[in-house]
């Protein structure tokens, strides 16, 4: 099986996690071993000290290309879900792994501020936090992303929908007979304890 680096990026709030996680299963059922690198565990473990600043959240960044590298390397599938604001630094991480596919979750900021359980927005509207991405710092939004997803727009499991079917186009994700009704019952438990029904 040949590895290949799944890169969800997009505003916090934008449903990156929640996608990330739901692809994963996907991708475990149709047999290919998969790890998931999400952007909030990683700051606090690989990347804990490293500040908010471009040069500090390019190097988490940098980190989580890294990792994702050697897991494509060895014939994995590497998922990562990390805001990931500046185009710079994902460009580099697609030359670095190779086997890389940019799924851009679109969402608007007021959307993402009403999905927000942490409050994060709201204090960042308040300018009680300071370069909060989408707010005031930038978010540049991926020029060619092999995939976009509208995550105001769309229900999770359109989005889901489009995301498995541009990998299987990839040959990426081998071809499913489709979901069965025992796995949809599944899907949308897990979508309501995630919040999105």
């Amino acid at each position: 099986m040949k590895g290949y680096t799944v890169w969800f990026t997009g505003l916090s709030g934008a449903g990156k996690s929640a996608l990330a996680n739901l692809l994963a299963q996907e991708v475990r059922k149709r047999g290919q071993q998969v790890e998931i690198i999400d952007g909030d565990v990683i700051r606090r473990s690989l990347s804990k000290g490293l500040g908010f600043t471009k040069d500090g959240r390019d190097e988490n960044i940098r980190r989580v290309g890294h990792v994702c590298s050697y897991l494509t390397a060895t014939s994995r599938v590497a998922i990562a879900a990390c805001i990931s604001p500046y185009r710079n630094i994902r460009d580099r991480n697609r030359d670095l792994i190779g086997d890389f596919v940019e799924v851009y979750c679109k969402c608007n900021v007021q959307e993402c501020a009403r999905r927000d359980v942490k409050g994060l927005y709201a204090k960042a509207f308040a300018g009680e936090i300071k370069g909060f991405t989408g707010v005031d710092d930038p978010y540049e939004e991926p020029l060619n992303p092999e995939i976009l997803v509208e995550t105001d727009k769309e229900t999770i499991e359109e989005s889901l929908t489009q995301i498995i079917v541009k990998l299987e186009e990839m040959g990426y994700l081998p071809k499913s007979d489709g979901i069965g009704e025992e796995e949809e019952v599944r899907v949308v438990e897990r979508l309501k304890e995630l919040g999105y029904l």
